[in-house]
């Protein structure tokens, strides 16, 4: 499956209310630990302290910009760590950034602020680029990386999300729509669990990572994008059409025969979000071994909104490296409230590879 083409993943990173590195987050969602906890001081709309996924060690009145920065700049550091003696002059890195969209208890300054968080962070980043468009952005910064990485205007690129719900405002207002899991008079099932988390992946093409020595975590082998007008919170009825946008885009780049073994998604529990994913399988599922068999890690860290693409294709990687995956090739995806859908196709190394 892998082809010349195709981009390698050379570094991974992640902050999340279940482990402080990518490898700790991935083995405990692996093993189903729970990150939920009682909210220390915000209150639904029954009464009842509000169910929230932190991450640990931050200080809950701590929000904005110190937040993120935060979260953000553990997940990079641990991403960039297999060149970071090649910087500031062997490689020129970019960096792109999936943050929320706009939102009550959303900083308005947040992507020039992250920004400057993180040229500040590592003087050899050439340029920051946000996508603030939640979880979807992060298939839209791959998408990007891709194409800089192909005709050499980068020489690696750090692609990279960061979000937190846990703002009182951003709780308040969940609260009102009626998006909290467990909330309200009649403890609505289905809700999500806000969450906060960073991921990060460091990229490279194939014979750039080689020419360095550089360990291959595998290869991302294509980016669907896709727009939905049928939006969550209107009376348009969403039938997944872009979401099978997304996913037709990124399996075009798999031959017919072959078979998607593994899915990895930003479902949270919310309705909408099912019923689009099960009407955009029933348009693709000659593509996938078992489509409904899917891993939807918002069950560990809660709804992690724009940190969800890294952090997904992060977990499909290591799951082959480990041996659990059902095969080395994986579909991430993702669909956030604002209607833009990604999807991305992951060839993982098996263990019995290496």
């Amino acid at each position: 499956m892998r082809r010349p083409d195709h981009i390698a993943v050379v570094g991974m990173g992640a902050s999340t209310p279940v482990g402080a590195s990518v490898w700790a987050s991935v083995a405990a969602a692996r093993a189903g630990l729970c990150g939920f906890r009682e909210h220390p001081f915000m209150i639904d709309s029954a009464g009842e302290p509000m169910r929230v996924a932190a991450v640990p060690g931050l200080d809950p009145v701590v929000e904005g910009v110190p937040r993120y920065g935060a979260l953000l700049r553990v997940a990079i550091a641990e991403a960039i760590a297999p060149i970071e003696s090649y910087l500031p002059h062997a490689v020129r890195l970019c960096v792109l950034l999936a943050l929320p969209p706009s939102r009550p208890g959303a900083s308005v300054d947040l992507a020039r602020s992250l920004a400057l968080d993180v040229r500040s962070q590592w003087s050899c980043v050439s340029d920051v680029i946000a996508y603030e468009c939640g979880h979807a952005g992060g298939y839209l910064a791959l998408d990007a990386a891709m194409r800089a990485l192909r005709t050499i205007t980068a020489d690696a690129c750090v692609v990279a999300g960061v979000d937190s719900y846990l703002a009182p405002l951003t709780l308040e207002w969940l609260d009102a729509n009626e998006q909290l899991h467990g909330a309200g008079a009649f403890n609505n099932a289905w809700g999500f669990i806000p969450g906060e988390a960073a991921g990060a992946l460091l990229l490279m093409l194939p014979h750039a990572a080689e020419r360095l020595g550089l360990e291959v975590f595998g290869h991302i082998a294509a980016v669907g994008l896709g727009t939905e007008t049928k939006l969550i919170k209107t009376d348009a009825v969403c039938i997944g059409e872009g979401l099978t946008t997304a996913f037709r885009a990124a399996l075009a780049s798999v031959e017919t025969e072959t078979r998607i073994d593994n899915v990895i998604c930003d479902l949270n529990g919310e309705t909408y979000r099912a019923d689009e994913y099960g009407f955009t399988v029933l348009r693709t599922k000659n593509h996938f071994r078992e489509a409904t068999d899917f891993v939807a890690p918002a069950d560990c860290w809660g709804d992690i909104g724009a940190a969800s693409a890294p952090l997904h294709i992060a977990q499909a990687l290591i799951a082959a490296r480990k041996g659990y995956a059902r095969g080395a090739l994986s579909m991430t995806w993702a669909s956030p409230e604002s209607g833009e859908r990604g999807a991305a196709i992951v060839c993982g190394t098996m263990a019995d590879e290496r």
